[in-house]
């Protein structure tokens, strides 16, 4: 037997599990379990991508200077506030390695993203959950478990799996019942996809306040998950602290040139919310009038909850979906929820002519 010791929140820890792939005998499915852009990336960052190539030789920009000037000049922000990393979840490693202490309270709404969760617990933190209402994270129930002991809070806007939000006035409401020692994590993933006017995205408070960090990805509307690239928006003393634990290169050369095309390529990325937006409405008249419960969403996908006593279940759903060559994401403890991505016009009519079918049986 082993000798060796592993670190004690290590042990806490279950791997992570990835939406599923593929479906056995089934070729090219209808993939919708990881909420990946089924547009794929703009056709600028493809270019982009395909001309780094000629570098493969050579170390990547380690400053990240051209996709950090490109996120400022698109967004308005510093770029010398910006980091990079191997997406955004290296970046939210990095928040947790540099401001969690063995012992520390992490704050963390029921749903979000669970690799905060699991970073944290790593670190040596003690997790501190809320419970959500109506979907929803609950700035009361959040506020109510913060003690002097917080030390980092993480909340994910818009939420996974719900696909909700709150505003920017209930951000700013946690923000202030929190310790002025305690760092505010807004994990904005799916920010480009929300058009709702109190929406705010976390860089306003970043710029206001030393304890907040707002972090984005690539992953998403963007279409560049597999090159593993994000950002963080940052108070200077932040990137400061933060900047100590980047390794040199943690960003390849590649990812660096299609992610720069890509916010860029603004148009294409109105298309794509334009056309999630429209598919929503019409994904959510469909399913209501099947009599399944869906979550208002402002994100890529759509939660659905089939009601207790119906005989029909979220995890029958998916068995059902997947013999048709669709892939959708059972959600959460109970078998009643199913997550599904946002897809194309066609694969979004799949879903549903499933859904119909199983519903009917």
């Amino acid at each position: 037997m082993s000798k060796l010791l592993a670190v004690p929140g290590v042990l806490q820890l279950s791997p992570y599990v990835q939406g599923q792939s593929v479906i056995e005998g089934v070729e090219d499915p209808i993939k919708l379990s990881s909420n990946e852009s089924s547009h794929g990336p703009s056709p600028t960052a493809l270019a982009a991508y395909q001309d780094a190539a000629s570098q493969l030789n050579r170390y990547p920009d380690g400053s990240q200077s051209g996709l950090r000037q490109a996120i400022g000049e698109t967004f308005g922000l510093d770029p010398s506030r910006i980091l990079c990393g191997n997406g955004s979840d290296e970046l939210i490693l990095m928040m947790v390695r540099a401001y969690v202490r063995q012992g520390d309270e992490v704050l963390l709404s029921e749903n979000g993203f669970v690799m905060s969760n699991i970073h944290s617990l790593a670190q040596g933190g003690k997790l501190v959950i809320a419970p959500e209402r109506d979907y929803r994270v609950d700035v009361d129930a959040l506020l109510e478990r913060v003690t002097e002991n917080t030390r980092f809070c993480t909340i994910a806007n818009p939420n996974n799996p719900t696909g909700t939000y709150i505003t920017g006035d209930e951000m700013r409401r946690l923000h202030a019942g929190l310790p002025s020692t305690c760092l505010l994590l807004i994990d904005d993933a799916y920010a480009e996809y929300v058009d709702k006017d109190d929406y705010e995205d976390g860089s306003a408070l970043v710029d206001e306040f030393e304890n907040v960090v707002m972090t984005r990805t690539f992953s998403k509307i963007y279409g560049l998950p597999s090159l593993r690239i994000g950002w963080a928006y940052c108070p200077a003393s932040v990137v400061g602290v933060v900047g100590r634990l980047r390794t040199p290169f943690n960003t390849n050369g590649p990812a660096l040139a299609a992610a720069e095309a890509a916010i860029r390529d603004v148009d294409y990325v109105a298309k794509i919310r334009q056309h999630n937006n429209e598919s929503l409405v019409r994904i959510t008249q469909a399913v209501e009038a099947m009599g399944i419960e869906i979550v208002p969403s402002v994100a890529n996908f759509y939660l659905l909850k089939f009601s207790d006593g119906s005989g029909k279940t979220g995890s029958s759903a998916a068995e059902f979906l997947k013999a048709r060559g669709i892939i959708p994401r059972p959600a959460g403890e109970s078998a009643q929820y199913l997550r599904i991505t946002v897809g194309l016009d066609h694969e979004n009519e799949a879903v549903l002519n499933a859904l119909s079918d199983y519903m009917a049986q």
